[in-house]
């Protein structure tokens, strides 16, 4: 059994960031995290947007998995915080790849066939 190499662990892990970033409801989930301060539970986060109870969680927990979301209880609720990190690393150091020259052929495929 092989192992994925490192980069390419790296690739699916910004891929878990930009499909959890490719939903509004999220995208407006870190917004609304980030513009309080990074934390609120997860009560005040559904309150704050016409999803049910369900595909609220549903949001959170796809946020959490990429890591751009971490819980810390309070008392009997969870409370949310933004991985500000996180999200700055991936989606930064995808943005600052594109800065760097390409280092393939500039050829197209059909150039070299």
């Amino acid at each position: 059994m092989t192992h994925p190499s490192r980069a390419e662990q790296e690739l699916e892990a910004m891929d878990l960031v930009f499909k959890a970033l490719a939903h509004a409801s999220r995208r407006h989930i870190l917004v609304v995290l980030h513009a309080r301060g990074g934390r609120m539970t997860a009560g005040d986060i559904a309150k704050r947007f016409a999803c049910s109870w369900p595909t609220t969680t549903r949001h959170l927990r796809k946020l959490e998995e990429a890591g751009l979301v971490t819980t810390a209880k309070s008392g009997r609720e969870n409370s949310y915080l933004l991985n500000q990190d996180r999200l700055t690393a991936v989606a930064g150091g995808w943005l600052a790849w594109f800065q760097q020259p390409a280092l393939v052929n500039p050829k197209t495929p059909s150039e070299t066939a």
